[in-house]
């Protein structure tokens, strides 16, 4: 008896059946890239529309704007890349954790550059100086931690760092004023006729798409790796994390456009910490008890644009196009070496 296999020989999920059902596990270069291709189209719409599910869901429950801008806009942006992770981990862990590293250096070096390239990023919130330096601090914990290999242990201090760094970032919105981030917040979720339930079913059909799309990334993306002779931590860095932050960047463009500063900021801030914290925790229960390894060039390079990029608005509470541009330079300098 046999079933339908994706590449790295692990059977696909239901789910992920209904996008990679077409792909074999020995399949031509081409086909690799098409179903790379669809994946991404398939990530980047279901992500966009579970984010807008999620947000009009907490504008209906009347959360607090700035709070569901906080861990809305952190948790449904990089949501992608947390079920890639996932899905991953139990595949190929090098590839998971190269996806993990290379999103949040894409969140940086692409989406929030791009906006700023549009526009200068302004930081008006509270809310957002307030998440910056918690958001450093996990990429960093996970720089830490990733460079001696993400084990099981290690994964479960991410997971408490974690609740810790939400913790955190909810006993900062006791007692506060109106914030810039609420407004654009509650902008972005308004609606008129939709529903707490249907945009419950919604979100869990998004979630769906979701795993298929990323059973589909993964598959691809490891066949890709094999014809162009790359390792599975430089595609998961290359490839997957480019990929996984496609979502995000159009986002951030869209956002730049309509003058939401804050919300740009805060949703790569936020991104950043729950794949930084959830993903590694994920990858660490997941990968078999597997001590998994990322190049040090990339995780020095994960460093170095989070924190240049922090201490750039820290000063003048600005993302200059200049600053900019050197982010967009780094990413493309760096990218050779990301997995020595």
């Amino acid at each position: 008896m046999t079933g339908i296999q994706l590449h790295g020989g692990a059977p696909g999920s239901l789910v992920g059946t209904m996008f990679a059902f077409l792909i074999p596990s020995t399949a031509p270069l081409w086909l690799d890239f098409a179903g790379l291709l669809v994946s991404l189209v398939v990530l980047a719409i279901s992500g966009d529309q579970f984010v807008i599910a999620l947000a009009r869901i907490s504008a209906s429950m009347r959360v607090r704007p700035t709070v569901a801008a906080a861990l809305v806009g952190g948790l449904g942006t990089s949501i992608a890349e947390l079920i890639v992770a996932g899905v991953a981990a139990a595949k190929s862990p090098s590839l998971a954790i190269g996806s993990l590293v290379g999103s949040i250096v894409a969140n940086v070096c692409l989406a929030l550059a791009a906006a700023a390239l549009i526009i200068p990023l302004k930081v008006d919130s509270a809310t957002v100086r307030r998440e910056a330096p918690i958001s450093v601090a996990s990429v960093v914990l996970f720089a830490i931690l990733a460079a001696g290999g993400v084990t099981m242990a290690k994964g479960l201090v991410m997971l408490v760092a974690l609740g810790v760094a939400v913790a955190a970032l909810l006993l900062g919105q006791r007692h506060r004023r109106a914030d810039p981030l609420g407004s654009e917040m509650a902008e972005f979720a308004a609606t008129k006729t939709r529903r707490s339930t249907v945009e419950s079913v919604r979100a869990i059909g998004m979630l769906a798409f979701m795993l298929g799309g990323a059973e589909l990334m993964v598959s691809s993306s490891l066949g890709v790796a094999r014809h162009l002779g790359f390792s599975d931590g430089l595609a998961g860095l290359t490839l997957v994390g480019i990929g996984t932050s496609a979502p995000l960047i159009a986002a951030s463009i869209q956002a730049a456009r309509k003058g939401q500063h804050d919300l740009v900021v805060g949703n790569v801030l936020g991104g950043n910490l729950f794949i930084a914290l959830a993903g590694g925790s994920v990858v660490g229960f997941f990968a078999s008890g597997k001590s998994v390894h990322v190049g040090d060039v990339a995780l020095v390079l994960m460093t170095v644009v989070v924190t240049a990029s922090w201490l750039a608005m820290a000063r003048g509470a600005t993302l200059r196009r200049s600053e900019a541009i050197v982010l967009v330079l780094a990413f493309a300098v760096c990218l050779p070496f990301v997995n020595r």
